[in-house]
């Protein structure tokens, strides 16, 4: 998904534009997750860019995607360019002693 989505439209409420972008992208991101993994893939990941427009466009994290669009419309931005691309995501193991085993005080 390549697409700018326009926060300020003639006619239409600006909290309701700002719900049905964030529905759907969501709904590309579970349509997305849909489709069968190839062979010895885990799960589906995303390259994620995030900006006012597609020039100044920056590489950012999937789970900051929500709270930047939040923070554009507090702003008061009347767009914003996101691009999400689907990739292969394969899981690797935890180095031994950073898991989530408690630690004792001896």
């Amino acid at each position: 998904m390549k697409k700018t989505f326009k926060l300020d439209i003639e006619g239409k409420n600006r909290d309701r534009l700002l719900e049905a972008t964030k529905h759907e992208i969501r709904k590309y991101v579970k349509r997305q997750r849909r489709v069968p993994l190839p062979e010895g893939v885990d799960f589906w990941d995303f390259d994620c860019r995030f900006g006012t427009s597609e020039a100044n466009a920056e590489e950012v994290h999937f789970a900051t995607i929500m709270p930047l669009i939040d923070a554009v419309a507090k702003e008061g931005g009347n767009a914003f360019y996101l691009e999400l691309l689907a990739k292969n995501g394969v899981r690797t193991a935890r180095p031994i002693g950073t898991g989530d085993a408690p630690q004792t005080l001896d």
